[in-house]
């Protein structure tokens, strides 16, 4: 997970969710999950498999493998930044699950958001229900700590929270308004690595080069602050049009802050810090 996001952010400064630090919530479940799900070779096999849609044929941004690394990365420290900060959450409890299982539903949910691109870029979301069901039936059945009844309300909730990341369909559940913010907060330019090099010059290409670096920290007025740091002013249409859009509706975004910083270029001196 780490090599990814160094690539994105080289200094290192992007907040990491760490298996091994101590946490405002229950991990063991999770951490147990995120050790399957990073080396199951379905899952991976699927991560490979749905970037061929969107980026070789469509000529959109990243959605493979390492999409699936910074999204499931940054919904965790969206979950742990809002967990420190006293938001309480809705979709393991209304299920009668543990808060433990909180952070499982988002990390799935955030690994098989967009395995439906196998099937079609267009509507991705509603094909990547199935699919993951599929997956879902697997995975769950092998975790020791999940009797039958758990593991249908589990995936119940990961594709409630697949379904509504890129559609019209309304997050009922803070864990599925993480993944969808968190899908957003991919949008650094090494995002746009392959269709730019291929020749993509698309809005969001374009967009997705001229931000350079993308921060997640506790906040002072809310439990989280987002910073974007751009080199132009093309980077407004992913904040914007991209993460302002989904964080509206979302059930967290009362709790997140943006803000946006513009510089001249890689070099240049700050021209202006803007809150959104």
């Amino acid at each position: 997970m780490s090599d990814d996001l160094d690539e994105a952010d080289p200094d290192g400064s992007v907040r990491v969710y760490d298996p091994d630090d101590d946490h405002d919530f229950p991990d063991e479940r999770l951490n147990a999950v995120l050790e399957v799900v990073e080396n199951d070779p379905e899952i991976v096999a699927y991560l490979e498999a749905q970037n061929v849609n969107p980026v070789m044929r469509k000529g959109y941004n990243d959605h493979g493998r390492k999409h699936i690394e910074i999204v499931r990365n940054r919904a965790l420290c969206l979950y742990e930044l809002l967990k420190a900060g006293g938001v309480q959450f809705n979709g393991a409890g209304d299920q009668g699950l543990q808060e433990a299982d909180e952070g499982v539903i988002v990390a799935l949910a955030a690994t098989l958001h967009d395995i439906g691109h196998v099937v079609h870029r267009d509507d991705h979301p509603y094909y990547s229900i199935p699919l993951a069901a599929d997956v879902l039936d697997r995975v769950l059945r092998e975790l020791e700590f999940y009797d039958v009844g758990e593991a249908v309300r589990v995936k119940g909730e990961v594709l409630h929270a697949i379904l509504c990341h890129h559609t019209e369909e309304e997050p009922l559940t803070n864990e599925a308004g993480i993944v969808r913010v968190a899908d957003a907060l991919d949008m650094e330019r090494g995002r746009s690595r392959i269709p730019y090099e291929e020749g993509g010059r698309g809005i969001n290409t374009i967009s997705s080069q001229a931000i350079r670096k993308v921060t997640l920290q506790p906040g002072d007025t809310a439990p989280v602050m987002v910073e974007i740091e751009m080199v132009d002013a093309a980077g407004v249409f992913q904040v914007d049009e991209l993460l302002k859009a989904k964080l509206k509706g979302s059930r967290i975004d009362e709790h997140v802050r943006i803000v946006a910083i513009n510089t001249h270029s890689d070099d240049g001196d700050l021209v202006e810090r803007i809150e959104l």
